[in-house]
């Protein structure tokens, strides 16, 4: 298996194997991080989560579509140093409109069921990340970057 299958497979798995997010993004008053429970398109392109439109998180994304989210598996224990992995997916964030909307939603709560009341609530928002790179950080200080090709920029 060539290291690019490996990595493009430790990422899936990573991403596959987590609830939980850190979310980061950027507005007037600097860097802001927050915590979300996002799903995963099946090619690993998008990532997915919900937020209520009144969040500093969507304020944020509104102003400047440019995201990290970082997802790690690591337990708090001493032995993480060297055993826990964490990817960093680099990308845009934009709203999801039907009639997209409603399969992103059934993705979304395959994964995350008890989520069904936010995942329907009027005053949130479906957001999708468009994934430009994934950053890979295994054995503490083992990186990998994987940059998608996304369709659009693919010339056909």
């Amino acid at each position: 298996m060539s290291r690019e299958e490996s990595t493009r497979k430790a990422i899936h798995r990573l991403l596959r194997g987590q609830q939980l997010g850190v979310l980061s993004t950027a507005g007037a008053e600097g860097p802001y991080a927050s915590l979300v429970a996002f799903a995963i398109s099946d090619d690993d392109r998008r990532l997915f989560f919900v937020t209520p439109r009144t969040t500093r998180k969507f304020a944020n994304i509104s102003t400047d579509t440019r995201v990290a989210l970082l997802v790690n598996n690591s337990l708090n224990r001493p032995e993480d140093f060297h055993q826990a992995a964490a990817v960093t997916a680099l990308g845009r964030a934009a709203t999801i409109q039907p009639p997209e909307l409603d399969g992103v939603r059934d993705r979304y709560l395959a994964k995350h069921p008890h989520l069904e009341e936010f995942a329907y609530s009027p005053s949130c928002a479906f957001v999708a990340i468009r994934v430009e790179r994934y950053v890979l950080v295994e054995r503490f200080q083992n990186v990998t970057e994987f940059r998608i090709e996304n369709e659009l920029d693919c010339p056909h």
